[in-house]
């Protein structure tokens, strides 16, 4: 038998990130995965992500920096994640709490 994951993540919450990102259409991070390429292998990378969080090895990777112009002329940075990085609950205003 196999053993219990010390965190007790449902997987439906990270299916449910999943789908919250699909309908945003957002940008290919750091890696350059884009959503399409990134749903080709849809299980596996769920499962991948939701198995890292469960046994609390899962680490954010990097973000993609690009600068956004401002009225004024200036610019502000903003960090773009990779697509296996925002299907976690915590992007989805998931609030972590290991007592659950």
């Amino acid at each position: 038998m196999g053993e219990a994951k010390p965190f007790g993540i449902a997987k439906r919450l990270v299916w449910e990130a999943w789908l919250r990102v699909k309908a945003n259409q957002g940008a290919a991070g750091v890696d350059g995965e884009s959503i399409a390429r990134f749903e080709k292998r849809l299980r596996q990378n769920l499962y991948r992500i939701w198995n890292r969080m469960s046994s609390g090895t899962y680490f954010p990777p990097p973000v993609r920096s690009v600068k956004i112009p401002k009225p004024d002329g200036r610019e502000r940075t903003l960090g773009i994640p990779m697509s296996r990085s925002y299907c976690t609950p915590s992007h989805e205003g998931w609030e972590w709490n290991p007592a659950r």
